[in-house]
């Protein structure tokens, strides 16, 4: 295989694990188990948990010791064996370990999965600006033939959506010893600093007071991406108990809805490109940001009924919200840290937005849709939670509007390919 195919293969895998899971986790815990919702924003914080100390961790280790696509390999090969015995948990505090242990296999991946993909790219002397997107775009698609897998084989409210991770997590982890190599590369240079021998040096890009701002922003919206995973799923469930809506496509098949959002994933991700060389990083976020708002403010006047083109709307402008934020910040950083410390610099964002942000946004949320957001039978005032998302995301906006200074020098856009082109057209 080509090294673009072998890494698409690798993106497609990487995200069919989580999609696996990660919308229909909570169908399977409050529909099937009735565990509480404070519960499970802790369960939820799991991922933010390990993201706060393991990307870093890892890719430290990846730019010093191990070449990362051995690192990404022994990972998701012990996160098959964790996801596998997930079905057999039967209480909520079991659970929060047994995830948080899958976690800690799985988060160092994702910027793992990063660094071996533009590794590879850059020995061939290609563009990593325009040539990852079209890899990364597999990943979505991955991410949407698990949901499409978990959803048609009537798995959302199973145990078995479990199963079916833990055999993708197998796959990919045994494939992962395949990929191009991408050694270690501290200890090619000549610097011999206390900061470079800890594997430390990606921390340094926080003394810049943009790179500092760019990483505080990154944090917020990881949390905002928490609240959507979390809780959208469960939240079309909710309308089974109204008759209007009990046999409507969207509460039959949620999961598949919802997936609209990861089928909008491609097309921005694709129209990236385009947006990042003609607008620049702020601009970019700024768009994410409003769709944030978006995404939210139509959940929450949203239905099943007359109300789907709402929903289905949101999960459209989800696709700009995810990668104008997600993707984006990915580019943003390999080009700001030296080639040095690849790995390590994607670890300390993925720190920021899946680590802090994850923690921020699943633990705050939890605490709050328990106490302000739930009646006493156990039901939901869904309107008003996805209103104070919506807020949430607003304020964020402005703020960073007034506080990230960045100043963009637009590219011709005759350099990006028409297809990308006519994508953002469109």
């Amino acid at each position: 295989m080509t090294t673009k195919l072998r890494l698409i293969v690798m993106s497609f895998l990487q995200f069919f694990i989580w999609g696996s899971w990660l919308i229909t986790i909570g169908a399977y815990w409050f529909q099937t188990k009735h565990w509480s919702g404070a519960q499970f924003g802790a369960i939820f914080s799991t991922m933010g948990i390990a993201a706060i100390f393991m990307p870093s961790l890892m890719g430290i280790v990846a730019d010093k010791w191990v070449n990362a696509e051995k690192l990404y390999g022994v990972l998701h090969l012990l996160g098959g064996v964790v996801l596998f015995t997930v079905p057999l948990v039967d209480n909520p505090s079991t659970m929060f370990w047994v995830m948080l242990l899958n976690m800690i296999c799985y988060m160092p991946t994702l910027a793992l999965s990063i660094a071996v993909a533009y590794s590879a790219l850059k020995r061939e002397g290609r563009d990593v600006l325009k040539d990852y997107p079209p890899i990364r775009v597999w990943g979505t698609i991955g991410f949407v033939v698990a949901l499409w897998t978990v959803s048609l084989l009537h798995f959302e409210t199973s145990a078995n959506q479990f199963y079916v991770a833990s055999a993708a997590s197998f796959l990919l982890g045994l494939y992962s010893f395949t990929l191009p190599k991408c050694p270690p590369q501290l200890g090619s240079g000549p610097s011999k600093s206390l900061v470079d021998s800890l594997g430390l040096r990606s921390f340094t890009l926080l003394k810049d007071r943009k790179m500092a701002v760019f990483f505080g922003f990154a944090l917020l919206l990881g949390g905002a991406l928490q609240l959507t995973n979390a809780y959208g799923d469960t939240f079309l469930h909710d309308f089974a108990t109204a008759p209007a809506y009990k046999n409507t496509l969207a509460v039959r098949y949620p999961a598949i809805i919802m997936s609209i959002s990861q089928i909008s994933e491609t097309l921005f991700i694709l129209a990236i490109p385009f947006f990042f060389k003609r607008f620049g990083i702020k601009q970019v976020m700024l768009f994410s940001m409003v769709a944030w708002v978006l995404r939210f403010g139509l959940f929450a006047y949203g239905d099943p009924g007359t109300g789907l083109w709402m929903i289905v709307l949101s999960c459209i402008v989800y696709g700009m919200a995810f990668d104008f934020f997600n993707i984006s910040g990915s580019l943003f950083v390999e080009n700001q840290a030296d080639p040095t410390m690849r790995a390590s610099a994607q670890g300390l964002f993925m720190m920021m937005t899946n680590g802090f942000g994850a923690v921020l946004g699943s633990s705050l949320s939890g605490v709050m849709i328990q106490k302000y957001f739930t009646y006493a039978d156990g039901a939901k005032d869904w309107h008003g939670i996805w209103l104070t998302f919506a807020l949430y995301a607003l304020g964020i906006a402005v703020l960073f509007f007034f506080l990230f200074k960045h100043e963009h020098e637009p590219q011709p856009t005759e350099s990006v390919p028409a297809g990308l082109l006519s994508v953002e057209q469109a």
